[in-house]
């Protein structure tokens, strides 16, 4: 179940850092909330996915599945350049997330 919840603190992770770019340096009300919402969410989640698992794979799973995801919408939705070396480097951000969750002592 940890596993799943630290999933749900990544996709609000994405869902905060792209949030960002709404919010217009936090002048935007409700871009603003939306924001801050997911980022309180997203650290609330992480916090009780790290009761069963590792704080050093937790974090970095969280991190990859935040940039990985915000590099994509980055790409898709605001027009981001879309490179040979960009789409590489997120495949092995990818298979890094992957070995982290592979090679964690199970709880």
């Amino acid at each position: 179940m940890a596993w799943w919840i630290l999933l749900l603190a990544g996709s609000l992770e994405i869902v905060w850092a792209v949030g960002l770019k709404y919010t217009q340096g936090f002048t935007r009300p409700w871009p603003s909330a939306i924001t801050l919402a997911a980022i309180v969410a997203s650290m609330y989640l992480l916090s009780v996915a790290t009761k069963e698992l590792p704080i050093g794979t937790a974090y970095a799973v969280w991190v990859g599945i935040g940039a990985a995801g915000t590099a994509i919408l980055g790409m898709a939705v605001l027009n981001e350049p879309v490179t040979v070396w960009r789409l590489f480097f997120l495949v092995l951000l990818g298979i890094a997330i992957v070995g982290l969750k592979f090679s964690a002592a199970p709880a």
